[in-house]
């Protein structure tokens, strides 16, 4: 997977848990100030791969890590009409 693709998906994954943490803030009392937060998505077998290679590498070398298990948002396709009156 290339980087850019990776950090867009990413990017994704974690506007949707702010917009959880925003509507249920206790939730980020779990998570100690000083560990990184990775994200671990259900349904994206190939970023999931990707992140789990990235907490590893962040706890081999000693940082605390959070994991997150989220499943990715899904992209709203809007339908717009133009009405004359």
């Amino acid at each position: 997977m290339k980087k850019e693709m990776a950090v867009k998906r990413n990017l994704d994954l974690l506007d949707t848990f702010m917009k959880y943490a925003f509507d249920h803030p206790e939730i980020l009392d779990k998570i100690p100030a000083d560990a990184e937060l990775v994200i671990f998505p259900k349904d994206d077998p190939e970023l999931l791969e990707e992140n789990k290679r990235i907490a590893g590498a962040m706890t081999k070398a000693g940082k605390k890590v959070v994991v997150v298990e989220l499943k990715k948002p899904r992209i709203a396709k809007p339908h717009l009409a133009v009405v004359n009156a």
